[in-house]
């Protein structure tokens, strides 16, 4: 409900995976990463924050590999909430999209996530 520092989903290591499904299927247009900015974080540091990233569109949450719609870099320097549009033009509508952070910023121990959103239009 809130982005103060320590109030993120926080896993283990550099890489993880997170599957939502959306309370219906959209045709997705962009996604949004929230981190802390750097002059909330006790260290002044962002180093827990995901770096790169990719977002895959899924049929069911049984699937493995599902529909990439794109891979982006979250800028540590930049505003904490940033937008990422969809890369590759998607004609699916998708109702359970997973969120891959290939690395962080640093860490060694942990990666914080605050928030992720999906936009897009409804199917």
């Amino acid at each position: 409900p809130d982005v103060y520092p320590g109030n993120c989903w926080a896993f283990k290591g550099s890489q993880g995976y997170l599957v939502i499904r959306l309370s219906m299927k959209i045709y997705p247009t962009a996604f949004t990463v929230e981190h802390i900015p750097k002059t909330l974080s006790p260290t002044g540091t962002i180093t827990s924050a995901p770096r790169s990233f990719s977002v895959y569109g899924l049929d069911d949450e049984y699937q493995e590999e599902g529909k990439l719609l794109g891979e982006y870099v979250y800028d540590q320097d930049g505003e904490p909430l940033q937008m990422f549009p969809v890369m590759d033009k998607n004609e699916e509508a998708f109702q359970i999209v997973e969120l891959r952070i290939l690395s962080n910023w640093g860490h060694a121990a942990y990666t914080c996530l605050y928030r992720f959103r999906v936009h897009g239009k409804p199917a």
